[in-house]
């Protein structure tokens, strides 16, 4: 298989985080590191040895659980992020990770994408901008042309429907979304596909619904006490919210790379679409039972009525993951906000 010559440093891995095999192969030089330039060559080792690399444009929830789950598996991850503080807690946590502006991305990273054979895209649109990497669109073009890109995948959202009024709405239901953030979205979706086909390449999108999973779910948010923003109070009233769990999200993603389909679009939700007053009510149910006396200073009035402000009629959309599970053969791990959330607070342990 083709491996590169990286510019930069590839970072070792505590004991922890790599298996045996995988450390085994680390200490077989298969990136050389060179000043200002990017040069790659062919390997004398076959797939069987170790797994393709994986680069991650994004390295945020989701970029973050996936590297580490690849990582576990003896894959070569690197991916990037936008501040220096962020990329030393990353590093601190085992990963490669690249410092790195999509709207002034540097020639030597983008040079770096064309070695590795797997690319997630999970970089944001901007209001007013777009997709910050597409505004690059035939620089991207030029360096990925020729490489040994193999598989691409761009994480976006269901907010694409728009507002269906309850309807349950798969991947051939039209896409109207009803703001800016997400018309970006569907037109990202578009700019990444056609990249992809461009320089030949497999290219899947996967349409996320609410994403939590451990440090980023009701359970955490009514632990931590923190208030709910203005967007969340908004969601609260919404009649269907589709989520799902992160570790699903993973997945889809790992079922993908070995069962590719160039172009296809997926839906990634649970199959139980429900309010977020549903979701924090039995949240909070589960906190009472693990912390009975941590709860006590969350139920007073104001707290309650930001949780359980009463929800409107207006319907929203029950997003339907058939597809996914057709074409993946994804069998959910958490099927329900239930087991997602049951599964996160049996994880946690609190010094009360």
């Amino acid at each position: 298989m083709d491996i590169c010559k990286l510019p930069g440093r590839f970072l070792s891995a505590s004991p922890l985080q790599f298996n045996h095999r995988l450390r085994k192969l680390a200490r077989i030089p298969k990136f050389l590191i060179y000043a200002n330039a990017v040069s790659c060559y062919k390997s004398e080792r076959t797939d069987q040895d170790f797994q393709n690399p994986m680069f991650i444009l994004g390295m945020g929830f989701v970029g973050q659980f996936f590297a580490q789950e690849l990582l576990n598996e003896g894959w070569i991850v690197s991916g990037t992020c936008t501040s220096m503080k962020k990329r030393r807690e990353l590093e601190k946590r085992g990963f490669d990770v690249h410092l790195f502006d999509a709207n002034e991305p540097e020639i030597s990273t983008l040079n770096t994408l064309k070695c590795y054979t797997h690319l997630l895209v999970s970089i944001p649109p901007v209001v007013g901008l777009g997709d910050p990497m597409l505004q690059h669109g035939e620089l991207l073009r030029t360096m990925l042309m020729g490489g040994n890109l193999q598989w691409l995948s761009y994480l976006s959202s269901t907010s694409v429907y728009g507002d269906c009024g309850g309807a349950y709405v798969d991947e051939d239901y039209p896409a109207s979304p009803t703001n800016e953030l997400a018309k970006l979205r569907l037109g990202a979706e578009q700019g990444w596909l056609n990249l992809a086909h461009d320089i030949g390449i497999t290219a899947q999108v996967f349409r996320l619904g609410g994403i939590y999973g451990p440090g980023r779910s009701a359970v955490d948010t009514i632990i931590k006490q923190e208030p709910l923003s203005e967007s969340q109070k908004r969601r609260i009233s919404k009649q269907f919210t589709s989520r799902v769990h992160v570790a699903d999200i993973c997945q889809a993603l790992k079922a993908s790379i070995h069962m590719p389909s160039s172009g296809r679009i997926y839906n990634i939700v649970d199959d139980d679409p429900a309010s977020r007053k549903e979701v924090f009510a039995y949240a909070l149910d589960l906190v009472e039972k693990k912390w009975p006396a941590l709860i006590k200073g969350i139920t007073a009035p104001e707290r309650a009525e930001s949780f359980f402000h009463k929800a409107t009629s207006r319907g929203e959309k029950r997003v339907s993951n058939a597809r996914m599970k057709k074409e993946l053969a994804v069998q959910l791990l958490y099927p329900s906000y239930r087991s997602g959330l049951q599964s996160i607070i049996d994880q946690m342990e609190i010094l009360l």
